[in-house]
């Protein structure tokens, strides 16, 4: 996943709802609970960990039981001292105290709790990547320290993964094309950072690879979900008896359900969107150009999928009255620059959300080369009275336009093939014309219809066209 091009938007809950998530969260409660738990007899170790004397106690404070009960009561208590819960008040005595951070969780804004759950995010992110405390026990060295060299385990490597794992988990779950806020299955997360892209059918050699990678993550994941940063449904217990046995290259439902489930929650969604900006990626929300101005609203949604340009156009158009909205969006719309086609589009888009009250401004662009005729569109669609017809010229240039548009928009999709084809099809001596045609893609514009037209001599007659265009107009 590249820094340097931006991720979809994701689409964040409302901060209130957010933190009343966060503060529901179970490692979350048993942190706050632990906070308000410890006195001036509670004793930490050197490195601030609860002594052992009193995890017991603890853990039956939180209600825990069982073989884990005295790890999920140091987990939570780790958690409580890094996010400030807890302070540390003599560190060679080892005494605490409740943290200032503390009264934030009940009186502090939702930003404030917000903020103390990714401090508490950020240690159990650094605990998913640490082995079984068995196997590091086993791998001390005399002088009590862990020999690194005896685990088959490398620190920033298993950070990385992990972290390249929840990159792509958010990028499915923001994507379009991706489940939303729907459970991707176990396996597919696990392929999506072992299997290279242009790999065909995965060799046995990938396919143990997957099956190892699965193992991790299944027990990673079992440690992200008390934070709330996941919903996961683990492997299935008979599969995990049998370690030989790997996911199969063709699965239904219930089957891949066994290999294991996880869906980024809202909360999720929030904090690794945290993360992904802290660490320099560009992972824009829907709604964070609501308060600035349309050429801005082109420019941040040049790159989204339609939906995710709808549900931020909706937001920027709530803030504005009608009939300045449009006006605002026609004048940004203009230019003759690379951008302008996919401008004129988002703009297109745009005023399709705005009522009757915007026909002033569409009447007043009418005799404008660049907006009359997606004015004319606007005003046909709804019925408008005395709208002029537009010229060859006009319908040609808003031709070339809107393919340029939508090549910017989308590449070379199924549904500009679609149109390409139709365009073709509708005109019959239309790439004899397109040709002649002013406007600064109409090269360019042709060599895709050449490139798209499945039929080899229109696709011809397309590629011709683009040379006598550029022969034209030296471009």
């Amino acid at each position: 996943m590249s820094d340097s091009s931006p991720l979809p938007p994701v689409r964040l809950h409302p901060e209130a709802e957010l933190a009343r998530a966060a503060l529901s969260t179970p490692l979350l409660t048993r942190a706050a609970l632990l906070a308000r738990w410890a006195g001036p007899e509670t004793r930490v170790d050197a490195g601030g960990g609860l002594v052992e004397e009193q995890l017991p106690a603890a853990a039956e404070l939180l209600g825990l039981s069982g073989d884990d009960a005295a790890a999920h009561a140091s987990e939570a208590w780790r958690v409580a001292v890094d996010a400030g819960l807890v302070e540390i008040v003599d560190e060679e005595a080892g005494t605490v105290r409740a943290g200032e951070e503390l009264k934030l969780l009940t009186g502090g804004s939702p930003a404030d709790v917000l903020a103390v759950w990714l401090t508490a995010l950020e240690t159990v992110v650094a605990d998913a990547s640490v082995p079984d405390l068995d196997d590091l026990v086993g791998a001390l060295d005399e002088g009590g320290e862990i020999d690194f060299s005896s685990l088959d385990w490398d620190p920033e490597a298993e950070a990385a993964f992990l972290d390249g794992v929840l990159g792509n988990l958010y990028l499915l779950t923001v994507s379009e094309d991706g489940p939303g806020e729907g459970p991707v299955p176990l396996p597919a997360l696990a392929a999506s950072m072992i299997v290279p892209d242009d790999m065909g059918e995965p060799t046995n050699d990938v396919l143990e690879q997957v099956s190892d990678a699965m193992m991790r993550l299944d027990d990673q994941f079992r440690v992200l979900e008390p934070v709330g940063l996941v919903e996961y449904q683990p492997v299935d217990e008979a599969l995990m008896a049998d370690a030989e046995e790997e996911p199969a290259a063709s699965l239904d439902d219930t089957d891949v359900a066994r290999y294991g489930m996880v869906r980024l929650t809202p909360l999720g969604a929030y904090g690794l969107r945290a993360r992904l900006l802290e660490a320099g990626f560009q992972a824009p929300a829907v709604g964070e150009l609501a308060d600035k101005g349309a050429d801005a609203l082109f420019d941040g949604t040049a790159a989204f999928g339609r939906t995710a340009a709808r549900a931020e156009t909706e937001q920027w158009l709530d803030r504005r009255e009608p009939l300045a909205a449009a006006r605002e969006l026609l004048a940004a719309a203009r230019g003759a620059d690379a951008g302008a086609p996919l401008r004129r589009l988002r703009c297109q888009q745009a005023l399709s959300l705005i009522g009757a009250e915007a026909e002033p401004a569409l009447r007043e662009v009418l005799d404008d080369p660049e907006l009359g005729g997606l004015a004319r569109v606007w005003l046909s669609e709804r019925g408008a009275a005395g709208v002029p017809a537009p010229s060859e010229e006009l319908v040609f240039w808003l031709t070339i336009d809107t393919v340029a548009a939508q090549l910017a928009a989308e590449g070379n999709s199924e549904e500009l093939q679609a149109l390409v084809e139709g365009l073709a099809a509708q005109h019959s001596g239309f790439f004899s014309a397109a040709w002649r045609v002013e406007h600064p893609a109409t090269a360019d514009v042709l060599e895709a219809m050449g490139r798209l037209h499945p039929d080899k001599k229109v696709a011809k007659e397309a590629r011709k066209a683009a040379f006598k265009a550029r022969s034209q107009y030296g471009a």
